[in-house]
């Protein structure tokens, strides 16, 4: 998966709930310079915070990253 693609749904997501990086950080239990940092594609999500996120957005981990076979 490329990373540009997840922090470009990870945006979309949040926009579309109509969500602040605050609320999603608040949400999720991180700093909101994490979900900034998520959204430009310099860290990688735990799977814990993965999964968190999944769960605020109300969908899978596998859709909040799109996994593709190569």
């Amino acid at each position: 998966m490329n990373e540009q693609e997840f922090a470009q749904r990870l945006r979309q997501y949040r926009k579309d709930k109509g969500m602040t990086q605050q609320e999603l950080a608040d949400l999720v239990g991180v700093s909101r310079q994490t979900i900034m940092q998520l959204e430009r594609s310099r860290y990688n999500p735990s799977m814990l915070l993965a999964y968190s996120i999944a769960q605020v957005f109300g969908v899978t981990i596998e859709d909040l990253f799109e996994f593709r076979e190569a």
